[in-house]
């Protein structure tokens, strides 16, 4: 089991950041710290806390957000009423992995963050990655589709190594692959009827039962 995904909010509109804040603790994986409203908090929260993930407005009363996030070594989001190209672009170079333009509905934030944990999830390894693994990492982050380079066996090998030993679901398995749910149950469907997984039924107190699927035994 991993660690949740631990997200300080920097905002100083006390409104705003508790927002966000629910909007994190509502996501399964994630822990939302206490926000803080400062620049100088924020130097203070991320000594004290580690957060795993920043979400950071652009403009805070002792400071400017971009230059901050240029200046820690922790992922960030920038989520500013700034729409203007240049803060965009300063953004970009500053290493900001989203950049958010306020408002936004709260599916819009929800949605990165479920990116981003499925790309931790892709970059989390010790071993050298491919080319197709960065790919994957990139395109998860920023909505595109997968890859062109990523082949149907290249896919179907990683979902084999995901799945290991273990039984797990489809859901189970996109987050450790990093691909989307619905790529992993037809990779999974295709892996099945070729005789690489067997397909157990879950029964749960309610609804319909769960599928589950484990490597065939050679």
């Amino acid at each position: 089991m991993t660690d949740p995904i631990r997200v300080l909010v920097i905002d100083d509109d006390f409104r705003v950041a508790g927002l966000h804040r629910d909007i994190v603790a509502a996501r399964a994986g994630f822990v939302a710290l206490d926000p803080v409203h400062s620049l100088g908090a924020a130097r203070q929260a991320v000594r004290a806390q580690a957060p795993d993930l920043l979400l950071v407005d652009v403009f805070l009363p002792d400071g400017d957000g971009v230059e901050f996030v240029a200046g820690v070594d922790v992922d960030a989001f920038l989520l500013s009423a700034a729409t203007d190209a240049a803060t965009v672009r300063r953004a970009l170079r500053a290493g900001a992995i989203a950049y958010l333009a306020k408002p936004f509905e709260a599916r819009a934030l929800a949605d990165r963050l479920d990116r981003y944990a499925r790309m931790r999830n892709v970059l989390s390894t010790d071993r050298p990655l491919e080319q197709e693994q960065i790919d994957r990492a990139l395109s998860i982050m920023h909505g595109g589709a997968e890859p062109a380079t990523v082949s149907r066996s290249a896919t179907e090998q990683l979902i084999l190594d995901g799945l290991g030993d273990d039984e797990a679901s489809a859901a189970e398995i996109a987050d450790r692959v990093g691909i989307s749910r619905a790529t992993a149950q037809r990779h999974l469907a295709a892996l099945a009827t070729r005789g690489q997984v067997e397909v157990r039924l879950r029964y749960g107190t309610t609804g319909r039962p769960e599928h589950r699927y484990l490597a065939a035994r050679r």
